[in-house]
């Protein structure tokens, strides 16, 4: 992991970094407050990157509740192509950024801390598969996980998640798309087990816009920090 060279923050408190996936770089954003005790990864959904004012809503309210936070790009975003990368290749880019969020810890004096791996859409559910391959962290925060394709609820996405034994929180839309009809959701999450919990918002859809109550995408991305940093905190 290593400083962009030359290139301004984009808040003044955080840093642009650079993050080797296999020697290919990818763009990367950190900000750890004083005293923070966990770091939240946060990696974007399959149409938008880690610039997405969704993300950095997202990281930046969690920044406020006392919670360091790393985003991150996958390959194929850095790279400007529209099509997600495949697993293998999501998967060790999972692996590099929990790698850069622990020397990141280490260097601030917080070597240990819990380091949790949070995603929007696509980027949660490499996350999940990341861990099902033995990636070690303290926990999955799903945000709008994408359990079935629009319109094919029975194509589910979930056989991987049933092994999974960290503490894990889904924020999903009740007019999600991804995972309608709601209930199997439900079904999932207490299939996975107590480790698991489902919080719904209400009236919301996959990117948790609500029909009728136009919010920009920063707020949006905002609103759901408190929730996931009361989940991160009640399992530190």
């Amino acid at each position: 992991m290593t400083d962009t060279p030359g290139a301004p923050s984009p808040h003044p408190f955080e840093t642009e970094l650079t993050i080797d996936v296999d020697g290919t770089p990818v763009s990367a954003v950190a900000a750890r407050p004083e005293g923070a005790d966990a770091t939240v990864l946060v990696a974007h959904g399959a149409g938008a990157g880690m610039e997405h004012p969704f993300m950095s809503g997202f990281t930046r309210a969690l920044h406020t509740e006392g919670i360091a936070t790393l985003r991150f790009n996958f390959p194929y975003r850095e790279a400007g192509r529209k099509f997600p990368d495949r697993p293998p290749v999501a998967i060790a880019t999972w692996r590099a950024a929990v790698a850069a969020a622990h020397e990141s810890a280490a260097a601030a004096g917080s070597a240990g801390e819990p380091i949790w791996a949070s995603g929007k859409s696509f980027g949660g559910r490499m996350a999940s598969m990341a861990v099902a391959e033995g990636l070690e962290v303290a926990g999955l925060v799903f945000l709008g996980y994408p359990l079935h394709p629009p319109g094919n609820p029975s194509k589910l996405r979930d056989e991987h998640l049933y092994g999974l034994t960290v503490p894990m929180l889904f924020l999903q839309g009740t007019n999600d798309p991804f995972a309608s009809p709601n209930l199997q959701l439900a079904e999932v999450a207490q299939r996975i087990g107590p480790n698991a919990e489902l919080e719904w918002v209400e009236n919301a859809g996959h990117s948790f816009e609500v029909k009728g109550a136009k919010r920009p995408q920063a707020e949006v991305g905002a609103g759901l920090a408190p929730r996931v940093a009361a989940f991160v905190r009640t399992h530190a």
